[in-house]
């Protein structure tokens, strides 16, 4: 419990009850906020006595009313059940990620499409399916030595993954609404099992990592954590928030989340599990030693201690409501389990492992470590529950102070001459914490400083030790300086605010000397001694330990408004730095992360207070600013950078690779800026995406960099000049990449076009550039990726582009004569598909027959054997790319065509409101209108009346380019598969492009759209069927013979049957998804038994199929037509 003087200064009245309970970095009486000049916990917040909750307790209860509203304790479980999944998910391997992302995508489909209980039950089914993978694909059953074990654990990671569906579950708005009761069991059942299961998984994980000797202890601290996140009361989050201010501040105890039984079995579970599973995993050693009875009492106690200390925020209000009871309870069982874990304390650590700094001897020893630790405890103890409230508690808290400083001044060897100054030092800081004495608390600062040099002098001045290149000499005069920062930060703290810099200075000095002590001790692991070499390492748990312990202190600090936002985010930069280490091996990574975050992160931290308007929190110029220095902070770690790509590829990356992840690190860290501060400028966000896209691009293609460009750094120059890397990696043929540039060029531009970066729009002339250069990179990037041996196929290839992308270009933004040249430029593209075709093929095949003489050897045959297969694979790669501009093409035209379709329903929408929209039109300002007007004169687009008199030509080049597309890739189908059965199935949906042509397709519309992909089904199965029963008859027996099952008459005969049995169920579907009529509903099924003989007698797998279909598409038809007469029905 902290003095009046160290709570805040800023005065709270109440605070929501979502923060009701405190944590480990608020302050002790911020459950209602109130500053309280006793330091007696108030417990009278959660029950203000027998009397207050026996007239409270039926209001409260016809009070407590349901109030739907987002779950506000989801940072709190996501504390618990994130790493939980992380580790189940580490545990299940790649076959439940895959699941879990198939699913997720499902249920993020159906929300999209605001199918909220589809949602709902596709994350659940996500789970269920996960949970099962999981359970085949994971070696629990292998890991466990017992059945029963490997079931226990199966049985805790399908509890975990059940309060994840929980979770998730409680997100959901519409069951909050529609299920009120449901909604509070969730959240009941969820705070009530999260704390047992996390336990037992982080214990899990942290066993697997370190080791099984001390798990009783990772249980141990884990059930603590947990018990305080979860136990210690909370307030729902769907109770109605009124009932806190009707009554007085007081929280109901109906409105807790969890009852008096989950209480009391988190209670036993905190008190009982951590030495019940110690007794279970080493009876055989238990009673061996005092140091083994010792674990058990501390296993214990500790938790016990712990409960009794969290009753001051109201967690045994299941036990009693008496306040008094209460207070003797915490008073009487505390002194016992200190005095307990005090000696178990003493015979576990301080004289197992801190024995060579006790300099007393025997017995004596033992007397005052005693008074020394239980002194301490007690004095400690009592100051934190609140009992130094008066002059005689004062005098015997420091008379306590002044014995255990000079009892552990002793112990460590002080010399009796100079006893005084501990003593003097306790005496100085009793004084501070019970009359609120600076200049007593600079004295102990003094003193205790001298004090810890000396003890580091004693122990280590001497000794011949050189630490990550430094002697042991430097190390202890660094970690004096650490002591006193860490010692004068508390009395600082207490100053005026005009003084708040000091404690800041302080703080930052005292993190700055920290990170540079962990770094060496960390990074550097070896240690000189003697000219002996020993392994030394910093424990990695350290490092998280003092990280975290330095956050949350940070966060109290700042909480209580006694250091400023800078000096927060400098802090908070540093001290999660120190994280970095821990995954990556690098003498600099700390430093660099250090500076990566506090140039990233001052969009979120330094502005966070500014007023939340629609207006930039952030000037322009300080915009730039920041995101100038995170481009300087990403060039100056390029060597961090350089060595984390190095690690995951196994080699040097390349230039480009380099280059691309600095401007995606780039970009990304620009991302808060934008997004919390120029969400309303277009032009930010534009700029945004091109710079992430530019890195992206970069990363994938990895494009030759110039020598200018190349990163002058002697790490990096190294480690390309290793002459190992042919002898590691062998030798690797050179291939040109300078055409990347061309299509990073390409996607760039139409980045920049499809953005408005580039005034396309707008300009004509710029259009008519911007398409020609377009079509020319990517001309020139296929030429050289994908033909660089036909170098007369360049012209046409570059040509082909570029007619391919002035026509998109001007189809998507026409101008005023574009819809005259513009079926040309198609008329060019198609001519241009043959000549290109056959001129590869010619030219190639004329080059290796031009030298063909009467005597040929072998080689000469084997030269035009792979110029066959080159001109094949050109030709293929050729259909591929017209298949691609077709698709393209024909994507385009249908896009315009539906614009169109949807501008004239607006269009008849808006003739019913045109007296209002005149009214509405009058109040548009002057400029607002004149705006409106120049756009509309600049941005010319197909409307229907020209498009009648102009585009007519638009539908039948859609259908050209979508039959084109489609019947090439059929041809693709036959050379590269050899005709799949399957590869129709997902051609066939090409011809929904389709459109309305009174040319080729009279009476086709939008109501005919699916008939021509079943057509193209029907026909492309039963044309392939016939085929097949031709080739086995043709290369089979001719002959007379039967031979059963043989490629005979009689196989033709019954195959031809058994396929014309499936034509009367594919002609009545494809009639009725050209008509959509209703039909007799006795046809559609009276076909499906003509479809079973094909399905089970026919030998060629795609007469299978199409009886498969036949079934299928009567069934469809039998259900959409029953679906339309009930419509009908209800419509009358």
């Amino acid at each position: 419990m902290l003095p009046p003087e160290l709570q805040p200064r800023a005065f709270r009245p109440h605070i929501s009850p979502s923060t009701s309970a405190p944590s480990f970095a608020t302050s002790s009486s911020s459950y209602n906020g109130d500053q309280n000049p006793n330091p007696n916990p108030p417990i009278s917040l959660y029950h203000g006595g027998a009397a207050g909750i026996g007239r409270r307790s039926s209001s409260s209860k016809k009070n407590s009313r349901f109030s739907p509203s987002s779950f506000v304790h989801n940072a709190r479980i996501a504390v618990a059940l994130v790493p939980s999944a992380a580790f189940l998910l580490d545990l299940g391997g790649a076959p439940v990620v895959a699941t879990l992302v198939v699913g997720l995508m499902v249920a993020y489909i159906l929300d999209s499409l605001n199918f909220k209980s589809g949602s709902f039950f596709a994350v659940w089914f996500t789970l269920i399916a996960a949970q099962i993978t999981f359970f085949f694909s994971s070696s629990l059953y292998y890991t466990f030595n017992y059945v029963s074990i490997a079931l226990l654990a199966a049985l805790t990671c399908a509890l975990a993954n059940f309060l994840i569906g929980v979770w998730v579950s409680l997100q959901f708005k519409w069951i909050q609404i529609e299920h009120p009761t449901i909604v509070l069991a969730l959240e009941r059942l969820l705070f009530a099992c999260v704390p047992l299961i996390a336990s037992t998984l982080f214990t899990w994980a942290t066993v697997s990592a370190v080791g099984m000797w001390n798990a009783a202890y990772y249980l141990m601290v884990f059930n603590c954590i947990f018990y305080w996140l979860y136990s210690v009361p909370r307030v729902s989050s769907f109770k109605l928030k009124q009932e806190v201010n009707f009554h007085g501040g007081e929280v109901p105890e109906d409105s807790f989340i969890l009852g008096q039984l989950e209480s009391c079995v988190h209670t036993l579970s905190l008190l009982f599990v951590p030495v019940s599973f110690h007794i279970a995993s080493h009876y055989l050693v238990m009673f061996s030693s005092s140091a083994a009875i010792s674990d058990l009492f501390l296993l214990f106690f500790i938790p016990f201690l712990l409960q009794l200390y969290a009753s001051t925020r109201g967690a045994l209000w299941w036990v009693t409501k008496n306040e008094y009871q209460l207070q003797s309870i915490r008073f009487v069982n505390g002194a016992v389990a200190l005095v307990v874990v005090v000696v178990c304390l003493e015979i576990r650590v301080v004289f197992h492992s801190f024995g060579r700094y006790i300099h007393v001897p025997p017995p004596l020893n033992y007397l005052l470590v005693t008074i020394t630790m239980l002194g301490g405890a007690a004095a400690a103890g009592s100051y934190a529950l609140g009992m130094v409230s008066d002059a005689f508690s004062s005098l015997v808290f420091t008379a306590l102070a002044v014995i255990v400083s000079a009892a552990g001044a002793i112990v460590v060897g002080f010399p009796i001459l100079f006893l005084p100054l501990p003593s003097v030092a306790g005496y100085c800081l009793a004084r501070f914490f019970t009359k609120k004495s600076l200049s007593s608390y600079s004295a102990f600062v003094v003193l205790g400083s001298l004090m810890v040099a000396w003890f580091m002098m004693h122990n280590y001045w001497d000794l011949n030790i050189w630490i990550a290149g430094m002697s042991l000499k430097s190390f202890c005069k660094l970690i004096v300086g650490s002591v006193l920062l860490a010692m004068a930060v508390p009395g600082l703290a207490v100053l005026p605010p005009q003084f708040s810099f000091l404690t800041e200075a302080g703080l930052i000095g005292h993190a700055l000397l920290l990170c540079y002590i962990e770094n060496n001790f960390f990074n550097y692991s070896n240690v000189y001694y003697y000219g002996m070499d020993e392994d030394v390492m910093y424990p990695s748990y350290m490092v998280v330990m003092t990280t975290f312990a330095g956050l949350a202190i940070v966060r109290r600090l700042s909480v209580d408004r006694r250091i400023g936002s800078k000096a927060v985010w400098v802090l908070i930069c540093l001290y999660s730095a120190k994280l970095s280490m821990l995954f990556m091996a690098s003498k600099a990574v700390l430093w660099v992360s250090a500076v990566l975050l506090l140039a990233v992160s001052p969009p979120l931290l330094l502005y966070k207070d500014k007023s939340k308007s629609s207006v930039s929190k952030m000037k322009p110029f300080q915009g730039y600013a920041h995101a100038g220095v995170v481009a300087l902070s990403v060039w100056f770690c390029r060597e961090t950078i350089f060595e984390a790509l190095q690690w995951w590829y196994g080699r040097p990356p390349s230039d480009g690779l380099l280059l691309g992840s600095c401007i995606l690190l780039t970009g990304l860290a620009c991302i808060p800026i934008v997004a919390l501060h120029f969400s309303h400028v277009m032009a930010a966000k534009r700029y945004l995406v091109l710079v992430i896209a530019t890195g992206l691009l970069f990363i994938l293609m990895q494009p030759p960099i110039p020598l200018a460009w190349t990163y002058h750094s002697d790490l990096i120059k190294s480690a390309r000049q290793s002459a190992d890397d042919i002898s590691i990696y062998g030798f690797m043929a050179s291939k040109p990449t300078w055409p990347s540039w061309l299509l990073i060029a390409a996607i760039l531009l139409t980045l920049a076009g499809v953005t408005s970066v580039i005034p396309i729009s707008y300009i004509v002339e710029l259009r008519t550039f911007y398409a020609i250069a377009v079509g020319i990179a990517l001309g020139i990037y296929i030429s050289a990726e994908y033909f660089l041996q036909a170098a007369i196929l360049h012209a046409l290839i570059i040509v082909t582009m570029v007619c391919t992308s002035v026509f998109v270009v001007f189809t998507h933004l026409p101008s005023t004569s574009s819809t005259k040249f513009l079926p040309w430029v198609f008329a060019l593209i198609v001519a241009l598909f043959p000549v290109t075709y056959l001129l590869e093929g010619q030219v190639r095949i004329n080059k290796a027959w031009l030298g063909e003489t009467g005597a040929e050897d072998m080689a000469e045959e084997d030269n035009k054997i792979a110029t066959l297969l080159a001109v094949e694979g050109a030709r293929t790669s050729l259909l591929g790319l017209y298949a691609a501009i077709f698709m393209l093409i024909a994507l385009e035209i249908k896009f315009e065509l539906a614009s169109l379709i949807r501008e004239k329903f607006a269009e008849r929408g808006g003739l019913r409101h045109s007296q209002s929209g005149e009214s509405s039109s009058a109040m548009v300002p002057p400029r607002l209108r004149f705006m409106k007007q120049r756009r509309a004169s600049t941005m010319p687009t197909f409307t229907i009346k020209r498009m009648a008199a102009e585009g007519a030509w638009m539908p039948a080049v859609g259908n050209v380019a979508t039959v084109m597309c489609f019947a090439i890739c059929l041809i693709l189908n036959v050379h590269l598969t050899g005709g799949s059965n399957r590869a129709i199935f997902f051609l066939a949906p090409v011809l929904l492009l389709l459109n309305q042509d009174s040319d080729f397709f009279a009476g086709f519309g939008d109501k005919q759209r699916y008939f021509p992909v079943t057509v193209a089904i029907s026909t492309y199965l039963v044309s392939t069927s016939v085929y097949s029963i031709w080739e086995d008859l043709w290369h089979g027996n001719t002959g007379w013979g039967v031979d059963i099952g043989g490629p005979d008459w009689i196989f033709a005969v019954k195959n031809l049957a058994l396929l014309v049995l499936t034509f009367p169920s594919h002609i009545l579907f494809n009639r009725f998804v050209w008509s959509y009529t209703k039909q007799a509903d006795s046809r559609p099924l009276l076909t499906i038994p003509l479809n079973l003989p094909p399905v089970l007698m026919t030998d060629i797998i795609k007469i299978k199929i199409l009886g498969l279909l036949g079934v299928i598409y009567s069934l469809a038809q039998y259900l959409i037509s029953r679906q339309q007469y009930l419509s009908g029905l209800k419509y009358i």
